[in-house]
């Protein structure tokens, strides 16, 4: 499908929607992340290596850690152990429908696949969407051994749909629906897979089932589509993590492309703009006499569901890397208390339908400028400190700020800010505003991701400096 090519619009924008079209997801997310980083000359190390002998001032390094999280740091052209972090965290999960370990569903002449829920959607907008399958799957080597290989399948391949208005009189007045045995989508007809002749010379002869085998868990046509997309036979997958994502492009839209309508934009938005603020600023000619903090990006893995995994923001990722950059306990410490961390996820904007969901000061708008998110309660984890800094970053690339605070008769969401500040790093909670946060279609505004990119490369370019400036007893 040939996409519109927008050539009066944000340019940012429209590399965004590059990005977020190739990332249904986060596996895909982090493989798109790392191939920027490297066209912009990051080189790649891992866990496992003892990398800490061969680091470089100057130096650009990235590593991912389960397909499914990433840091990238680079070091200043004075770098020594006990230097500061300047971390840009955000996470590249979203909610949407998984496939279930035994997904294999029949009813009444259709083949069904099993999902489970991820995070909290909003559920009822994936009826009646083109859906279609991306992930990562297990298979076997010619050599005999395995490798995880990330799928995207193009073209949709299932569909949940609502059941017509003359069956349920009242669906307009009360529309509810149950999670588990009426959210379950159709992938094909019983009668169309059994008459349809195997490409398969082998399929005929009995199937060796032994533990790493699925193929009893799962239909046959689907593997079998799966086995396609990956150029191997079905009896090579030996396991997959696949999640359903919507096959209908991202787009620029409004009067004058001012909106962005995608998918998964909480919190690709943020993660596609740390990595491309860190990939700018590394070509810059400033990068190699800046001097100061180590500048680092941290995308997570799963805050949709808490970050308590070994690639989410409670793990030992941004713990490891201080530890490893400042071993001993005096250069570690040192190290924390010249850090700062910019959480970075999407905010609400004020909805023109629904302007009482917000406190009557503060009700952001698309298009106007980078969010500080406050909570007394410290479910945003910005005070007076962050807020300023953030501010006078912000101020030196011309830009403007906006504040968010959640009503008090309302409950206030939270990101990996808190967690991370538990660490003793400085944190302060921004984001860009957006509408229908959750939906299988969200709606921000295209200017935005130029304000998140410059922020990020202002934090980058001037947080050390500006950092000097201010006395906090």
């Amino acid at each position: 499908m040939m996409l519109p090519s927008y050539p009066s619009s944000p340019e940012a924008a429209k590399r965004f929607l590059a990005f977020v079209n190739a990332s249904p997801t986060p596996f895909h997310a982090v493989h798109n992340a790392s191939a920027q980083l490297e066209t912009s000359g990051f080189k790649k190390i891992r866990e496992a290596d003892d990398w800490e002998k061969t680091l470089q001032p100057r130096g650009k390094y990235y590593f991912t850690r389960n397909q499914s999280s990433l840091v990238a740091f680079t070091l200043p052209a004075n770098w020594k152990q006990g230097a500061g972090l300047s971390i840009v965290a955000t996470h590249v999960d979203s909610p949407n429908l998984r496939v279930r370990p035994i997904s294999k569903r029949e009813k009444t002449g259709y083949l069904q696949v099993g999902v489970e829920t991820y995070g909290g959607g909003i559920w009822h907008s994936w009826l009646d969407r083109d859906l279609s399958l991306a992930g990562r799957v297990v298979v076997t080597q010619q050599d005999g051994t395995f490798h995880s290989k990330l799928i995207k399948v193009d073209r949709p391949l299932l569909r949940i749909p609502t059941l017509a208005i003359h069956l349920d009189r009242d669906v307009n007045a009360n529309f509810k629906f149950n999670q588990e045995t009426e959210f379950v989508p159709i992938l094909g007809l019983i009668s169309e897979t059994l008459n349809k002749p195997s490409d398969d010379e082998d399929s005929a002869l009995p199937v060796k089932v032994t533990a790493t085998s699925i193929q009893e868990n799962h239909h046959p046509a689907l593997l079998s589509v799966l086995a396609g997309e990956l150029s191997v036979s079905t009896e090579e997958i030996h396991d997959f993590e696949l999640h359903l994502y919507d096959t209908q492009p991202s787009v620029l839209g409004g009067i004058n492309n001012e909106f962005m309508f995608s998918p998964r934009m909480d919190n690709l938005v943020s993660s596609f703009c740390a990595v491309d603020a860190i990939s700018t600023y590394v070509s810059s000619p400033n990068f190699n006499v800046l001097e100061g903090n180590v500048n680092c990006i941290a995308l997570f893995n799963h805050e949709e569901i808490g970050s308590v995994s070994t690639s989410g923001a409670e793990s030992s990722l941004i713990p490891s890397l201080l530890q490893r950059l400042s071993p001993s306990p005096t250069l570690h410490s040192q190290s924390v208390a010249k850090s700062f961390l910019v959480s970075a996820d999407m905010g609400h904007a004020v909805h023109p339908n629904y302007t009482s969901k917000h406190e009557d000061k503060h009700k952001p708008v698309m298009n106007g400028g980078i969010v500080i998110k406050t909570n007394a309660k410290q479910r945003y984890a910005s005070d007076a400190i962050g807020s300023f800094l953030v501010k006078k970053l912000v101020e030196r690339k011309g830009g403007r700020v906006q504040e968010y605070e959640v009503r008090n008769d309302m409950a206030c969401g939270s990101t990996v800010g808190p967690m991370l500040s538990k660490i003793g790093l400085r944190t302060v909670d921004v984001g860009n505003p957006m509408l229908s946060m959750h939906s299988i279609r969200e709606t921000a505004g295209a200017h935005d991701v130029q304000n998140a990119i410059d922020l990020f490369t202002s934090f980058f370019e001037a947080f050390a400096d500006l950092d000097k400036t201010l006395t906090v007893e």
